[in-house]
């Protein structure tokens, strides 16, 4: 009869288990697992091997894990821990250890709760509070000195006023830039952008773009070569491709060398459509091409800050270019250029 009540009552219990999304473990007093769930089988099994009458060590070597399960085995007691747990990947894990009276044996319990992406979406908001802060520091910060040489008296200098306002306007300009680009990129993160795909004549769209960036290729002396054959149609959200090429063509004005040039080719087969933006600058480190499309990460901050950006321009691309079905990507060769293209379906 002890037999089949410990049956039932293990029976019952791995059917809520088996119910249970988050992963579970119980152990007796050897330490040795008698049950568990299949999103701990997911989770802890090594080669799918069963967890079953395994002891604990054998799967999760964690040394406050084992204290826990200790305390409640031994003493009764129930506590949280903090673990990191590396399988195929790494996984971070809250859990709840208390103990359980099984048929009238001590057993301990312990409730993992994957907290993995929570913690990476936090260090990515506490990553993008920093870098925001800082990005809207800085030009405040000169808005504000400028603003007070004004007002102790620079105001009446006719020779520098000017130039003071200029540098005031200049930093509203960039503050805007930078709200306008984080309120756009949420919009897209958030599912509130929808594409709208026709077919667009890419040479006229690409000199479009050119005219709206001509005065800024001129101050650098940057040539602006459209080297689409005027017949060419992609299938693509007119607005949001001129968003991307304007981001795209603006950077390689931006960190190309003087006198440099900027060219737009574009490769068309039968399923998708290949639309290169070259540049002459001096290219990407290889260990920075990976991080390139991450919200305000900048290869080069040095001149960055000199020739302006936001930092969200590339991941406003790579999100657009997916909304499209498509795909962003970037090489470079130290020197000679950096060429990024946008992958579309045909």
């Amino acid at each position: 009869m002890e037999d089949v009540l410990e049956f039932s009552s293990l029976n019952i219990l791995q059917r809520i288990l088996d119910a249970t999304r988050e992963s579970v473990l119980i152990v007796d007093a050897s330490r040795r697992i008698i049950a568990s769930n299949q999103a701990a089988h997911n989770a802890f099994a090594r080669h799918n091997d069963s967890l079953q009458d395994r002891r604990l060590s054998e799967v999760i070597r964690d040394l406050r894990l084992h204290e826990a399960f200790s305390g409640a085995l031994e003493n009764g007691e129930s506590s949280d821990i903090k673990m990191d747990f590396i399988g195929s990947e790494k996984r971070s894990y809250d859990i709840h250890v208390s103990p359980i009276d099984l048929d009238g044996s001590r057993h301990a319990i312990g409730a993992f709760y994957d907290v993995t992406q929570i913690e990476r979406l936090e260090r990515v908001r506490q990553e993008f509070l920093s870098n925001i802060s800082h990005e809207l520091r800085t030009p405040l910060t000169s808005i504000m000195a400028f603003v007070e040489t004004l007002e102790d008296g620079a105001i009446d200098d006719k020779e520098n006023n000017r130039r003071f306002l200029g540098v005031i306007r200049r930093n509203a300009e960039r503050m805007h830039g930078l709200i306008a680009d984080i309120l756009e990129l949420s919009m897209i993160e958030s599912g509130n952008v929808f594409i709208e795909a026709k077919p667009v004549r890419l040479y006229n769209l690409v000199e479009e773009v050119f005219t709206s960036l001509s005065s800024k290729a001129a101050d650098r002396e940057i040539t602006l070569a459209n080297k689409i054959s005027e017949d060419v149609k992609v299938s693509a959200d007119p607005v949001r491709l001129e968003q991307m090429l304007t981001n795209l063509i603006d950077n390689g004005i931006k960190f190309n060398r003087p006198a440099g040039t900027v060219t737009v080719t574009v490769d068309q087969t039968a399923d998708k459509n290949s639309i290169s933006v070259t540049d002459t600058g001096e290219g990407i480190l290889a260990d920075h091409l990976s991080r390139v499309f991450e919200r305000f990460y900048r290869a080069d901050r040095g001149r960055t800050r000199e020739v302006g950006g936001t930092g969200l321009g590339l991941a406003i691309v790579k999100h657009l270019a997916r909304l499209h079905g498509g795909e962003v990507s970037v090489s470079s060769a130290l020197s000679r250029g950096t060429t990024f293209v946008i992958e579309l379906p045909a």
